[in-house]
């Protein structure tokens, strides 16, 4: 799949929260995002990334940041991990990863030394005009939050 890069327009799209809501780009523009794609919510990585943005999310939304996090876990999942790991951002499905795909966040990785299709972890930071200002592929689930708060000088 094509990767995004510094200068792209941010892919548009509308997927299902975990509330069951239909949110789509356009209703975050304004602000600027940062989306982060993961590939199944309450294993550990994810937990580890998911609760990494929640413990910073303050650092994020004074810099006026929205946080999103995308996977293709089905709505009712994404639901629980929310409640379970007290995740105050919205978090959406993509199911079919057509939007993870449109990202570049979909496809061949290795996993253990064997090579197969999935979420390829990764964060965009797209602006609030809808640019892609940077796009981090293939992150660690532990620290990230960290490095790029330290990337972007939060």
């Amino acid at each position: 799949m094509p990767r995004l890069a510094p200068g792209d327009r941010a892919p548009a799209f509308r997927l299902t929260s975990a509330q069951g809501e239909q949110i789509a780009l356009k209703d975050l523009v304004g602000s600027p995002v940062l989306l982060y794609a993961y590939p199944a919510a309450m294993t550990p990585g994810c937990t580890t990334q998911a609760c990494d943005f929640r413990d910073n999310l303050a650092v994020f939304a004074d810099a006026g940041f929205v946080v999103v996090g995308i996977s293709p876990d089905p709505p009712e999942k994404l639901a629980e991990f929310a409640a379970a790991e007290e995740l105050p951002f919205t978090l959406l499905s993509d199911p079919e990863h057509r939007v993870m795909e449109k990202y570049g966040a979909w496809g061949e990785k290795k996993l253990y030394g064997k090579v197969v299709t999935g979420v390829i972890r990764s964060t965009f930071v797209i602006s609030s005009t809808g640019m892609i200002e940077h796009a981090f592929y293939n992150v660690k689930a532990t620290g990230h939050v960290a490095k790029l708060i330290r990337d972007l000088r939060l």
